[in-house]
């Protein structure tokens, strides 16, 4: 099998916020491509993002992965919610234009994934077929609440939610009820004994390559249910 190939580039992110990197992997047989926004504590070059990317492509899943403004400039503190739709609205469009006859999926580890679902239900991303959650943040760890998800429902096309059943920041019955609400556009997957970072208890005896893989075959499989 062929390797897939990387390229690393740049693209302008949000108005005035100056360009952002971003990393395109593409396996040689690419039947979509995942424009995926990473988390809030963490860049595009996070071991969860580099492993994901790597699992993903084993499984013909192409992805661009890209930096918010705050992470490009060494910050910790994330960029005002405007300025973070903004750059998810930059980085679809600029995956678009690079791979322009992949079917273009969106969403992202945690905020990544929050972020593009809220420019979503803003207005569409031009040319995105639907929505992956990587964990997606549902409330404050501790502080159970559905106010985050209150904009799901302006979303409009179909999304898949991958949880981890000890993620503190989204409790599994909480996060059921929320998808649930949502009717067939919404899907949840759920990873059992995993965290919000997608690690797992030892004596589940997985690896964390093994998880990895599980949650790329899990998008592969839905992305060909919503694929035409």
């Amino acid at each position: 099998m062929s390797e897939p190939t990387v390229s690393e580039l740049r693209f302008p992110a949000a108005p005035g916020s100056g360009p952002v990197s971003a990393i395109l992997l593409k396996p040689a047989e690419c039947q979509a491509l995942y424009v995926l926004g990473h988390g809030a504590g963490a860049g595009m070059r996070h071991r969860f993002m580099d492993g994901i990317a790597e699992a993903l492509s084993s499984h013909g899943i192409g992805t661009f992965r890209y930096q918010f403004p705050f992470t490009e400039a060494g910050k910790r503190r994330p960029d005002r919610a405007p300025v973070l739709t903004g750059t998810v609205r930059s980085a679809v469009a600029a995956a678009r234009e690079l791979e322009p006859d992949l079917p273009l999926l969106a969403g992202g580890k945690s905020m990544g994934g929050r972020m593009t679902s809220s420019a979503q239900a803003e207005s569409a991303l031009a040319g995105v077929r639907g929505l992956v959650f990587l964990g997606f943040p549902l409330h404050r760890p501790g502080d159970p609440s559905n106010k985050r998800a209150d904009h799901l429902t302006d979303v409009d096309v179909p999304m898949l939610f991958v949880q981890g059943t000890r993620d503190r920041l989204a409790e599994m019955d909480r996060m059921e009820a929320v998808v649930g609400a949502l009717g067939e556009r919404a899907a949840i997957r759920v990873v059992q004994d995993a965290d919000h970072g997608f690690d797992v208890l030892k004596r589940t005896g997985k690896s964390t390559e093994q998880v990895y893989d599980d949650i790329a075959s899990v998008v592969r499989g839905w992305t060909d249910t919503i694929r035409p």
